[in-house]
């Protein structure tokens, strides 16, 4: 047998760990196991965390989307901009949620940032759809 019909025979194994194909004995035992490697790996991670992950930061992101489909940001690959208004619109309705959903639990410079991002997000959404701009307005 040569070298290369050896190489060939010994590729690499695929193994599935989605849950759907794991029974749940090999369910469980892929979740502790998995559980535990994050803590290991953790100090590593925290040092390439470039930014701390809180509720401000989300609602950021949110609203960062919303921008970006209301045209104001353009695609960072390609550099065009596209209005998609439903998108925006069930952002701002999210936000609106998370809001009322919220109320009493956020500190004063959340409830505040998220108070100004959705009337933003409203009066651009507003201009906008009055604007007639495409065929995603509404």
């Amino acid at each position: 047998m040569s070298d290369k019909d050896k190489a060939e025979g010994e590729g690499f194994v695929i193994k599935d760990n989605r849950s759907s194909q794991l029974s749940e004995e090999e369910a469980e035992t892929h979740d502790t196991q998995e559980s535990s490697a994050p803590a290991e790996a953790g100090a590593d991670h925290q040092h390439q965390q470039p930014f701390q992950i809180d509720f401000s930061t989300f609602i950021m992101s949110l609203t960062s989307s919303a921008f970006y489909h209301l045209g104001d940001i353009a695609d960072p690959e390609t550099g065009k901009t596209e209005t998609n208004l439903p998108a925006v619109h069930q952002t701002i309705d999210m936000l609106t949620m998370l809001k009322e959903k919220t109320q009493g639990n956020l500190n004063e410079e959340e409830n505040k940032l998220l108070e100004q991002l959705v009337y933003e997000l409203q009066m651009k959404y507003v201009a906008k759809s009055k604007g007639g701009t495409g065929p995603a307005a509404q």
